[in-house]
Formats: structure tokens, C-alpha cells, sequence
């Protein structure tokens, strides 16, 4: 059945060269091509079109358009054949897209030394916010001394809901954490001491783990990934919604009111944290040495003030001190560098909570080399 004014193509003079005469008729637009199957046949005709030399007639195509047009012109080759008949009409769709094809895309050029450009743009980088984190260093030990010269007019309801939402809230769980690390390594320990009848020096092995590094260092990475990333989150989002800027015009610092709270909140709440972490693995290391052992729990914490030097607890309640400070430093830092959109607001909390933990790692390893020495 013939569609009423459907696109066709007629090839009269059938032959090879300049042999051919290819005819359009009918209506060459989307609504068109799409019924019936028209597309299909016609691209069939085109594409054992392409590329011959024949004379092309468009000026019995009752309309057309650009979807129409650029079939044909793809068929031609992008480029206008030597014989070709258009209706006046159809003279300036084609000069677009003549025009169109003309346009030469820009060549991305690739260095050979891409790779020590690469190496240097991130070098340069890593200066920039070494830099940054420098000068915020600074802001900080600068607002901490108004701080101290005026405590009646510092930002105390900023550092007490900073210290609730980075401490209180991270109790339950810095606490499941703890517990189940503490039930894993003295399940892990208890088996190879086992083995050499060494069941006693269990309490020494968990509480010195637990209590100089593991304790610290899981609080610690707990609250890179948990309230780190809240704190970048919420600079941007002030950022995204021009409250910084708003606080710049009322004479706001931003210093005084949203970074010295939260690094002050946590330098408060880390140690606490690590101290709650630490009684919890404790806990947790208890109970797997009373089931895979049979250690008393009351033998366990008679053991462990003689197990575990009493300078091993301040360490670790000194690491905790620092690694709050810390990530509070790191997170500020990106959450004030965040550009006022989304996608900047996404990698920047990221990137935050990466740089925040491995700064921690960072920041254990040097007090593992200057405590090397200190509560063995």
C-alpha cells in the first residue's frame, strides 16, 4: 500500500558513472521517514548510493527538512555532488549545513612529555594546598587567641553543637566498631598463642594494640569518614548558597564562627572517643578470650594495668588530640575551597575524606618514630 506523498527515490537511467539520474519525490521530514518502515528502504537506497557519481534531482520534494537534508548530505559525503538540481527553497537548508560540515573541530594536541607535565601540574598542586592549609593553620592559632583574650564573646554554642554532632553522635558507632575489632584480634591472637601455650600474654597483645594504636586509629578514621565529610559538606553547601559571602558582607568571620569551633569540638571529643573505642575493643577482646581461652574477665583487667604501662594510655589520648585537629584542619580546608556548584561539591567531600585519613596514617607513623622508645 502506497503512502500518500511518502519520501521516495527513483534512479532513472539505471547504469554505471555519470549514468544515473536519482530522483526525490514526496515529503522528506521526520514525520515522514518514520512511517511505514520509509526509513529503512530509503537508507537502503542511499547507502548503495553513496559514493557514485550520478545526477541528483531534489527540486520535486514537496518539503524537507534539516533531518532530511543531512540524509542526503551524508550520503553525498558530506559535500555537494556535481550534479545537483534543488528547488530555491531548499538552497539555504543545505548552505547551513554546508557550513556546518565546514567547521573544523579543534585538534587536541598530545605532548610527549605529557606524563612530567601531568607530574608537575600535581606537584604544583599538592604545593597550593600545602600552602592553603599553612595559612589556615595560622587563621586558626590567630582566632584561638581572641578566643582566649575574650572567652565571654567566643563562638561557645558553635563548639558545643560541634562537639554533639562529632562526639555524642559518633558513639554508637566508634562503640560496634571497637567492640567487634576487639572480639577479632583476640579471637585471631588467642589461636596462635594457643599453639605455644602463651594464653597469659593474650591481655598484653590486645591491651597494647588496642590502647596505643588501634583504638586511635579507628576513632579516628570513624570520624574522617563520618563527620569530615559533614564538615566539608556543610562549607560547600554555604558555599553553593553564597552564606559565606553573606557572612563576609555582615562582618562575620569565618574563622571565629565555623572553623575554630570545629576544630576545638574535636581536639575535645577525639580523646573521649578514643578512650569509649578503647573500652570497647577491650570489652570485645574480653569476651572472645573467655569463650576461645577461658580468661576471666576479672584476670583480664587484674593483668592489664601491669600488662600495659600507664604512658601508653596518655599517647594515645595525645594521638587523639591530634588526629582531631586534624581532620578538622583537612576538613574545613576543602569545604572552603569548594566552588559554588554540585559536582565541585561532591569530589571536594571526597577528596576531604581521603586526604583526612590518610593525613591520620600520616600523622600515627610520625608518632610511632618519635614514641618508638616511650611505654615498651
Amino acid at each position: 500500500m502506497r503512502i500518500e506523498n511518502a519520501p521516495t527515490l527513483t534512479i532513472e537511467h539505471p547504469g554505471s558513472g555519470t549514468g544515473q539520474s536519482v530522483v526525490a519525490r514526496g515529503v522528506w521530514q521526520v514525520h515522514a521517514l518514520t512511517k511505514r518502515g520509509a526509513l529503512k528502504s530509503v537508507n537502503q537506497t542511499l547507502a548503495s548510493l553513496k559514493g557514485s557519481n550520478a545526477t541528483w534531482d531534489l527540486s520535486e520534494v514537496a518539503s524537507i527538512d534539516h533531518i532530511g537534508a543531512q540524509m542526503f548530505w551524508n550520503a553525498w559525503g558530506k559535500r555537494r555532488p556535481q550534479h545537483l538540481t534543488l528547488d530555491p527553497r531548499q538552497e539555504e537548508l543545505f548552505a547551513r549545513i554546508e557550513k556546518a560540515s565546514s567547521i573544523a573541530l579543534p585538534r587536541t594536541r598530545t605532548s610527549p612529555m605529557q606524563g612530567v607535565i601531568r607530574l608537575g601540574g600535581a606537584v604544583l598542586t599538592f604545593f597550593e594546598h600545602l600552602k592553603g592549609f599553612i595559612t589556615l593553620i595560622g587563621q586558626v592559632i590567630q582566632d584561638a587567641g581572641r578566643f582566649i583574650r575574650h572567652p565571654l564573646t567566643g563562638p561557645w554554642r558553635e563548639v558545643s553543637a560541634n562537639i554533639y554532632h562529632s562526639g555524642f553522635q559518633a558513639l554508637g558507632i566508634t562503640a560496634l566498631v571497637g567492640f567487634l575489632i576487639g572480639v577479632v584480634l583476640s579471637y585471631l591472637s588467642a589461636q596462635q598463642l594457643r599453639m605455644f601455650g602463651g594464653d597469659i600474654y593474650l591481655v598484653n597483645i590486645l591491651g597494647m594494640s588496642v590502647i596505643r594504636e588501634l583504638g586511635p586509629m579507628l576513632a579516628a578514621i570513624l570520624v574522617a569518614g563520618r563527620s569530615g565529610s559533614s564538615i566539608t559538606a556543610q562549607l560547600g553547601v554555604m558555599r553553593v548558597t553564597e552564606e559565606l559571602d553573606a557572612m563576609l558582607v555582615m562582618g562575620i568571620s569565618h574563622g571565629y564562627r565555623l572553623i575554630l569551633p570545629k576544630v576545638l569540638a574535636l581536639a575535645l571529643a577525639m580523646p573521649l572517643l578514643v578512650v569509649w573505642t578503647d573500652a570497647m575493643a577491650l570489652i570485645g577482646g574480653m569476651v572472645s578470650a573467655k569463650v576461645e581461652l577461658g580468661l576471666s574477665a576479672r584476670y583480664f583487667l587484674q593483668k592489664l594495668p601491669s600488662a600495659v604501662p600507664v604512658v601508653n594510655y596518655w599517647i594515645g589520648l595525645g594521638k587523639g588530640v591530634a588526629f582531631g585537629m586534624l581532620i578538622a584542619l583537612v576538613s574545613c580546608h576543602f569545604g572552603l575551597r569548594i566552588k559554588p556548584n554540585t559536582e565541585s561539591l561532591g569530589r571536594g567531600t571526597t577528596t576531604s575524606v581521603v586526604t583526612a585519613i590518610t593525613v591520620v596514617i600520616l600523622a600515627d607513623a610520625v608518632f610511632a618514630i618519635v614514641f618508638s622508645g616511650v611505654g615498651f
